[in-house]
């Protein structure tokens, strides 16, 4: 019984000392792309670039209002085929916005994904370089840990080095 317990205590010493000897790092990407000057400069010029699209939708919207609340006022007074094409165009104007919306959606995903890739790649020379600097032997996302402490946190180091380049 004494053999065992020097063997594992033995066994297990080693393994302690080394790793105390590890330097691990947790990086948010999330916060990140939320908050550094890089992310927030790339949505202002995103959203600049969308605003005449998204006032052009909001346009189509008020036409299609101002067109159904003619419908529902004057229907009974208009006469069939006036009734039968106001309803025509709401519908196509209503077509037309729903595909619209849709198409800047889809264009305003492939514009953030661009603008966040280029981000990441910038995110991830920066945790290279404080890497390097102050010797961590491991980085991780924050998202890949299930328990970090704080003092292991450097996602505020990475988002002043985004903004010092």
């Amino acid at each position: 019984m004494v053999i065992v317990f020097i063997t594992i205590v033995s066994i297990s010493e080693p393994a302690m000392v080394f790793a105390g000897d590890i330097k691990i790092g947790v990086v948010n990407t999330e916060k990140i792309l939320r908050e550094s000057l890089p992310a927030i400069q790339a949505q202002k010029k995103i959203d600049q670039e969308f605003v005449p699209r998204d006032e052009d939708i909001k346009r189509m919207a008020v036409q299609a209002k101002t067109l159904q609340d003619k419908l529902e006022k004057d229907s009974t007074a208009m006469e069939e085929t006036e009734r039968r094409n106001l309803e025509r165009n709401l519908a196509n104007l209503s077509r037309e916005y729903q595909r619209a919306q849709r198409q800047m959606r889809e264009d305003l995903n492939v514009r953030q994904n661009e603008e966040y890739s280029v981000i990441l790649e910038r995110t991830n020379r920066a945790i290279s370089k404080i890497a390097e600097a102050e010797k961590y032997d491991l980085i991780l996302q924050l998202q890949d840990s299930v328990y970090r402490s704080q003092r292991i946190d450097i996602t505020d180091k990475v988002i002043k080095a985004l903004e010092n380049e």
